[in-house]
């Protein structure tokens, strides 16, 4: 049982950290695509609209593969999960229901306008549609985290005689105390991988000579976008979860910031190697005081450690949950650099010819991808052993009829579709930065039709 439990585990986190690298990039080019498509109603320059119509295919590709990864994902709550649905089922199902007959709907439904609606509707319209885009997908992304939400920290439900929950306020399962951090944090560094994209982009075209003015669009945006983001996504999003972490599950925090000793004046580590078996932190470098004073505002604050829980209670991969956390946090620092010195250079004036700063935003476009992935093995990791916080152990969640020979043996599948999924994905949208934006720099006929 224990290896089938095992093996479950692995296949949902493989199936959503798969299927969570194409949202990301839909939520977060929701709104750089109605910046654009803003920018052109306002402007009548062509180029914005352009821009927009580039990215709304990036954008319809990431669409596709995360609907085509998402709805295994979600099979398996009934498949591997069954006894966690049988419990939970009247909770998420409320949120995931929303979800999908809102929130996906309404997404998918002004998708299908911007695609294929160029011939017969005017820019009013279009800038409806992209604003109808980015409010699908930003409600959508506000439904699957409040599911997450009540996972990590379970508020307006009831328990029935027969061992199930129930919600008792729809209201309060929306307005869950953990969800507005979890949701802010999570949207803005949406928005840092979406704004990396993009700048990418702009500096592979503009290093290779391509679509100068197109990449010159691309480069502004994504760079002040970016920067913006990377900043909000350290403070005050990713400082307030932090701090609500180590309100409601300060064993979470305790283990990720390697604090196995319950100090005062605890000092923020900043390098290190845990060691759960001797509760010491080899080869450390750390910032006295610090986490002292980043979670309670005071130089010499108490902060429980490991030592303070039941044994039982401790997250079950300590040292991998301390170094998701570190790489996250070490990302996101990295990526706060790169889009001030880029902005830094855009303000100068010398953004454009600095090949240096080029390549290296180029190079950096999967780090959001790294940062994000690491960021929710911390909240899911961080979480154990609970599959509900405090209501239901991820042992107790499980489906007792999938054996392990049988969960192996999906999992196994999954890996090598999702392999597969993963280099078409690449090819095509590869191919469609290869034939770049609108060619010319004359306005299409459509445009010149609707006055761009």
């Amino acid at each position: 049982m224990a290896t089938a439990l095992l093996y479950d585990r692995l296949q949902f986190a493989v199936t959503v950290t798969f299927h969570y690298l194409f949202p990301q990039l839909t939520m977060g080019l929701a709104l750089l695509i109605l910046y654009l498509k803003t920018r052109a109603l306002r402007t009548k320059d062509h180029r914005y609209d352009g821009a927009a119509r580039f990215w709304i295919k990036i954008f319809a590709l990431s669409f596709a593969f995360g609907v085509v990864t998402g709805i295994p994902m979600e099979f398996q709550f009934g498949t591997n999960w069954a006894k966690f649905s049988n419990f939970a089922g009247g909770v998420i199902g409320q949120t995931l229901a929303m979800e999908g007959l809102f929130a996906f709907f309404l997404e998918s439904s002004f998708l299908g306008i911007l695609l294929f609606g160029e011939q017969r509707f005017g820019p009013k319209v279009h800038w409806t549609a992209a604003l109808m885009l980015f409010l699908g997908s930003w409600l959508s992304g506000y439904f699957i985290l409040a599911t997450n939400a009540w996972m990590q920290h379970p508020v307006a439900y009831t328990l029935a005689p027969d061992g199930r929950v129930h919600v008792n306020s729809l209201w309060g399962l929306l307005t869950n105390p953990w969800l507005f951090w979890q949701y802010t944090h999570n949207m803005t560094a949406a928005v840092v991988t979406a704004s990396f994209v993009m700048a990418a982009v702009g500096a592979a075209y503009l290093l290779s000579g391509l679509h100068v003015e197109y990449a010159k669009t691309f480069l502004r945006t994504g760079v002040v976008a970016g920067a913006i983001a990377s900043g909000l996504m350290i403070f005050p999003t990713g400082h307030g979860n932090a701090r609500q972490v180590f309100e409601h599950q300060p064993v979470k925090g305790a283990a990720f910031e390697g604090l196995f000793r319950t100090e005062r004046g605890a000092g923020l580590l900043l390098v290190g190697q845990p060691s759960p078996e001797t509760m010491t932190i080899d080869n450390p470098l750390e910032l006295p005081n610090a986490l002292s004073i980043l979670v309670y505002d005071e130089l010499w604050a108490k902060v429980k450690g490991l030592d303070a829980f039941p044994r039982e209670d401790w997250p079950d991969n300590i040292p991998l949950l301390y170094y998701a956390y570190h790489i996250m946090a070490g990302l996101g620092t990295i990526l706060v650099a790169i889009m001030g010195a880029a902005l830094l250079m855009l303000w100068r004036g010398r953004l454009f010819k600095t090949p240096w700063l080029l390549w290296l935003i180029m190079l950096s476009a999967p780090f959001p991808y790294i940062a994000t992935t690491a960021g929710w093995m911390t909240a899911e990791l961080g979480r154990q052993p609970w599959l509900v916080y405090g209501l239901l152990r991820t042992a107790d969640g499980a489906s007792p009829l999938v054996h392990s020979g049988t969960a192996l043996f999906t999992l196994i599948g999954f890996l090598g579709l999702y392999l597969l999924l993963g280099l078409l994905f690449l090819f095509l949208v590869f191919e469609t930065v290869r034939h770049g934006p609108p060619a010319g720099s004359e306005p299409t006929k459509a445009a010149a039709r609707h006055g761009y």
